[in-house]
């Protein structure tokens, strides 16, 4: 009953759209124990057919349900050729940094024939997750939701709806996404678009071929449902909306907001948000797309495509009476800044006594960080095809973060980082500039293994500041072990003297991924209360690829429970 997906004729579309948990299925505290077999399938999109890798054969990969308290534990087996790791979104892992999951950074890959145990306890969390490969571009394919129910007896703070959708966006390339990224970096070009985006595994209607790989949404007159929004897409912010239908935002990076209504919602690559769709109160006579689409402000190229799903109200007078009206959503201009920053100025925590905003009053560590592109010489003896002859790049503060050998966790725990990272990240931009203005004539980054080091409960404020070099453009910028709230944003360069009165401390939303706007900044606030190493990036991949990304090392508290936990036996070593 509810919520179902239609049957695809070619291949069984499997119901991982509906979330049917009694309380007592899934009682809190438990231990959860799951099995990921990382495997090749074929899989046909678009009329091709190619090899994938997957989790279990499936894709999307399975869903995780679990409650607030429990434990999960995931043994992960590599069968493929490619290395891998699994990153566990928005997870917060106190003291369980082992379990994180980027390579390089909390662990070594998990290698052909090899095996590792993910293991963490879903602490003070509740609402949607997801997890994905982060190693390289296999996320393109390796990914799935990871739903934190409340505890038992705990009611959501909206009224409880129906039944519950994940909605997961996804990137399909016809070509390996492996072999477009290891192009790209050999190259120094842009990496070659994606060829459609997706709805749980489906490019839909509009695409050539893709009548039948549609993803269904079957709804009954009167009832609420909860759509639980994934963008898992790798390189692309995406514009969502129901055609004659208004949604109410109520959650994103799985912490409640204020509910407020929206045409049409905003997510960028990492991100989830939860929205009520209500449905009509009585049979419209219609069928309904929606559609996601990207909002892009770079220069670059993009894949301008519009993945579509269909939602369905059954008739009355039986299915194949008369051919419904089929009404298309009115999406918002692929640039359009004006809406997405309206959007986003609505996203305000509850800040009740029940799920307060515990943002930071006072500050111990203040940064100021560029991001944004920038280049790096072509090699002697060869032709580049980025900016001017040139390689694109990309840094913070003028830094794109070199990988390591050895894990950076690994080698804090053990006090050997020499030769493996420093601790002189700079704090602020080292060259300053007009960061929206016109940009400087070296565009050239700097390498490097840099961390910044925090003790235990540091007050941290970040700015962040994107800069005009090769482009303007939007980053979603992803923290890694923390939460953090947005207490500040605003366009042009930042204005330490102005700005910071101006400062939201009240009721900022609180999340672990956030757009930083195209030409503008955005001023962030979190505790270091998490001991380990953790990595912060652009969660656009190619901007990731080309170094966009750095490390906060976050030092043991005096207390046994601030400590890291030591790490498991069957950890990978590099």
């Amino acid at each position: 009953m509810g919520v179902v997906s239609s049957a695809v004729p070619v291949r069984t579309l499997l119901l991982a759209a509906t979330i049917l948990l009694a309380s007592a299925e899934l009682s809190s505290g438990a231990t959860r124990h799951y099995k990921f077999d990382i495997t090749l399938r074929n899989v046909t999109r678009l009329c091709k057919t190619k090899s994938i890798v997957t989790v279990n054969g499936e894709f999307p990969g399975p869903k995780i349900v679990a409650r607030e308290g429990d434990r999960v534990v995931v043994k992960v087996v590599n069968h493929v050729e490619n290395n891998i790791t699994i990153h566990w979104h928005g997870i917060r892992q106190l003291r369980s940094g082992w379990a994180d999951g980027p390579e390089h950074i909390t662990q070594c890959a998990i290698q052909t024939g090899r095996s590792y145990v993910y293991n963490f306890t879903l602490a003070g969390q509740r609402g949607t997750f997801w997890w994905h490969a982060h190693a390289s571009w296999l996320r393109a394919t390796v990914y799935g939701a990871l739903i934190i129910l409340p505890k038992p007896g705990v009611p959501y703070p909206f009224p409880k709806p129906y039944n519950e959708v994940p909605i997961i966006f996804g990137e399909w390339f016809n070509a390996d996404p492996e072999a477009v990224i290891a192009q790209a970096l050999q190259t120094g070009a842009e990496p070659n678009v994606s060829d459609a985006y997706t709805i749980n595994g489906l490019p839909g209607r509009l695409y050539y071929c893709s009548g039948k790989d549609t993803f269904k949404l079957k709804v009954k007159p009167g009832k609420t449902y909860l759509l639980r929004l994934i963008n898992a897409a790798l390189n692309d912010e995406l514009f969502f909306s129901i055609a004659n239908h208004t949604v109410t935002v109520v959650e994103t990076d799985a912490n409640y907001v204020k509910p407020f209504d929206a045409d049409t919602v905003l997510v960028t690559p990492g991100q989830t948000t939860n929205v009520l769709l209500h449905a009509k109160p009585t049979f419209p006579n219609a069928a309904f797309l929606f559609a996601a689409r990207p909002y892009a402000t770079g220069q670059g190229t993009f894949d301008n495509t519009t993945t579509a799903g269909v939602l369905e109200y059954p008739n009355p007078i039986g299915s194949g009476s008369t051919k419904l009206p089929l009404l298309r959503p009115a999406l918002p201009s692929l640039n359009d800044t004006a809406y997405a920053t309206n959007f986003s100025s609505k996203l305000r925590s509850l800040a009740d006594a029940r799920y307060p905003a515990n943002v930071p009053r006072t500050v111990d560590r203040r940064f100021y960080f560029t991001v944004g592109l920038g280049a790096d010489p072509c090699p002697a003896n060869q032709t580049c095809q980025g900016p001017n002859g040139t390689k694109f790049a990309a840094s913070i503060n003028n830094v794109s973060f070199a990988f390591p050998s050895t894990a950076l966790l690994q080698a804090h725990y053990l006090a050997r980082s020499y030769g493996v990272y420093t601790t002189d990240f700079p704090n602020n931009p080292p060259s300053p500039f007009n960061y929206t203005g016109t940009a400087p004539n070296n565009t050239f980054v700097s390498h490097g293994t840099k961390v910044v080091v925090l003790p235990f409960n540091t007050s941290v404020e970040v700015v962040m500041q994107d800069t005009s070099i090769l482009g303007a453009e939007n980053h979603p910028m992803h923290l890694h072990g923390h939460n953090f709230y947005v207490v500040g944003t605003g366009f042009g360069n930042y204005d330490p003297m102005n700005d910071p009165p101006k400062f939201n401390l009240v009721d900022p939303v609180e999340k672990n991924t956030v757009g930083v706007p195209a030409g503008g900044w955005l001023a962030i606030r979190f505790l270091a209360d998490n001991p380990g190493v953790w990595l912060m990036h652009c969660h656009i991949d190619v901007h990731l690829s080309w170094g966009l990304r750095m490390a906060w090392l976050v030092n043991d508290g005096a207390l046994p429970n601030q400590k890291l936990l030591p790490p498991p036996s069957d950890l990978p070593r590099c």
